[in-house]
């Protein structure tokens, strides 16, 4: 029987030729053509950088590998699956537990040598790349270029050097943007709100950067950090850069900003970009610093006599906290849906950028009220939980019906090297050189190991959905519902319940507001599984053990196309 490979390939920038991947691929088939193994399937990621796992192609082709999908993952080069250290070891790790092998055209199988030594090398390349391209970015800084993205209020010049080479990093102002600019720092030197400023550009249907609507954090930004247009100090003919560097999170694969200590700035003057005259800046700056003041946390006496920031007072007394703050989503433009007083919700980009229609608020007790009667009364209806209960049990039946014959061929193949180990030491008995059979031996051993180490991990059959779940929901969801009237358990069951709603979305219909609610459904399992903390309230009603591995298998079956289901109310 032919062995099965899976091909990979990947590019990581754009401005590589798309082409790339199908040179790869049309390598790749070639070996495993000259080899006579079948291609079952083929993978990839265009402009994805090796950095992370997080990509598409490569995700897919682990789901399918533990799926028993193929036997041998081919590559170009193992710097086309990862150029990460952490990233390729687990990547090799789960594949051979799949038992599946790592075959590169550069170094042949792959073995924990290559693994070692090839992810030290990668995580060398992109570091030495970072530095190189630091370097080349702070040199075309410092000889008055750009060393990032362009600015609002400038067009990028597109030219070439004597040498044919792109000449990157040159700006010229753009005069109608400029003109913008001007009036934006002179509107706000004159007293008047970002929220102001950009509900008046966006009634205007003047295009703000990047085309897109404008906002109060789009011109106000964050001073620190250099954002926004009021902070921007290429409008006064200086190009800070180096003010913030970027690395990732391992966990989610997002870049996170970071500021830097301002010795390490790169500062260069380019008077020829200069957009605003310096008495304009320093009235702006001059208010920024008025308003930051009026909001610093002064100390003020509380009402029980102790001493408070006038700020907390404030954002404590003004602006509490909300059962649903970040979970209420405007029917209309999809923006979010905000605190616009001590007790009304509305539209914040109808408040804030004048670009949705939608100016129909609501209370928040009685929003508040509508979602908990429908967590407790719509969301777990015993249509709902009938039908993803087939679905659950259909997807776990042929997971599990995977699960045990890669098992059962796990034991198998474990008689079978008993037997062959038996017939060779028999062998050796009857006078068959014992050299000759050493490899077979220790290669023998060391596949007996690697099955008892995964039959160990053979777990129990998992637990099944309670019968009567839709039940013990409602019944813990009112116990919540009574948990939040109590200081003791308010915070707890708080928490839980935000853990049972993905949004709420407010649609306006006929002058009024409708509410649609849409159903964490992993989160709505849990708690009907007894799947919280011990000490919440409703916890441990349906009874069951387990609810960690159901939770992750209720998990899986939501993530392979149960939607999450709304309900209007």
């Amino acid at each position: 029987m032919a062995l099965r490979v899976a091909l990979y390939a990947r590019f990581s920038s754009d401005l590589q030729s798309a082409a790339s991947i199908e040179d790869q691929l049309r390598l790749c088939r070639e070996h495993a053509e000259a080899r006579g193994w079948t291609v079952a399937d083929s993978y990839a990621d265009r402009a994805i950088s090796g950095a992370t796992l997080l990509r598409p192609g490569i995700q897919k082709l682990m789901a399918d590998a533990a799926r028993g999908g193929f036997d041998i993952v081919l590559s170009e080069a193992l710097d086309r699956l990862s150029r990460d250290q952490e990233d390729i070891a687990a990547l090799f790790k789960r594949l051979r537990f799949a038992r599946v092998r790592i075959v590169t055209l550069s170094d042949g199988e792959i073995g924990e040598m290559h693994i070692g030594l090839r992810g030290t090398m990668n995580a060398m390349f992109l570091t030495d790349l970072a530095d190189k391209t630091r370097r080349g970015l702070r040199g075309r800084v410092e000889s008055g270029r750009s060393g990032g993205g362009n600015a609002y209020g400038y067009n990028v010049v597109r030219q070439f050097g004597s040498d044919g080479a792109a000449k990157t990093g040159e700006r010229t102002i753009n005069e109608t943007q400029a003109e913008v600019v001007r009036r934006i720092f002179a509107e706000f030197a004159s007293g008047k709100s970002p929220r102001a400023i950009a509900a008046q550009l966006n009634q205007e249907k003047i295009p703000g950067p990047r085309a897109e609507g404008w906002g109060p954090s789009t011109i106000n930004g964050n001073a620190e950090r250099g954002t926004g247009i009021l902070n921007n100090e290429l409008y006064i003919g200086r190009l800070v850069w180096n003010r913030q560097r970027y690395v990732t999170d391992p966990s989610t694969g997002k870049r996170v900003s970071r500021p830097n200590d301002p010795s390490k700035w790169v500062i260069t003057q380019v008077p020829e970009l200069r957009i605003i005259d310096d008495n304009l800046w320093a009235s702006v700056k001059e208010r920024q610093a008025a308003m930051r003041k009026s909001t610093r946390p002064d100390m003020a006496r509380s009402q029980d006599g102790r001493r408070e920031s006038s700020a907390t007072g404030f954002w404590r007394h003004q602006r509490p906290k909300h059962l649903l703050t970040g979970l209420l989503r405007c029917g209309v433009c999809g923006g979010a849906y905000s605190k616009i007083s001590a007790t009304l919700f509305g539209c914040a980009t109808a408040r804030n950028k004048g670009t949705c229609d939608n100016r129909l608020n609501m209370r928040g007790d009685r929003l508040e009220a509508i979602v908990l009667d429908g967590l407790r009364h719509r969301l777990m209806d015993p249509a709902l939980f009938k039908e993803f209960t087939e679905a659950f049990v259909a997807e776990r039946n042929a997971a599990s019906a995977q699960r045990r014959a890669h098992f059962a061929g796990a034991r198998e193949e474990l008689k079978r090297l008993e037997h062959r180990k038996t017939r060779i030491i028999d062998a050796i008995a009857e006078g068959m050189p014992a050299s000759s059979m050493r490899e077979e031996m220790i290669r023998i051993e060391a596949r007996k190991a690697e099955l008892t180490d995964l039959l160990a991990r053979e777990t129990a059959p998992e637990p099944s959905l309670h019968p009567a779940m839709a039940e013990l929901y409602r019944e813990a969801v009112a116990n919540l519902h009574e948990a939040l009237q109590d200081p003791t358990t308010k915070d707890e069951a708080f928490g839980i319940i935000r853990t049972l709603i993905e949004a709420v979305i407010l649609v306006p219909d006929d002058g009024q507001l409708r509410v649609e609610l849409r159903g964490a459904l992993a989160g709505i399992l849990r708690l009907a599984s007894g799947g919280g903390n011990d000490k919440s309230p409703g916890a441990g009603a349906s009874g069951l053990g387990s609810t960690d591995v159901l939770v992750s298998q209720i998990k899986m079956v939501a993530g392979t196309g149960f939607e999450p289901v709304t309900f209007r109310l």
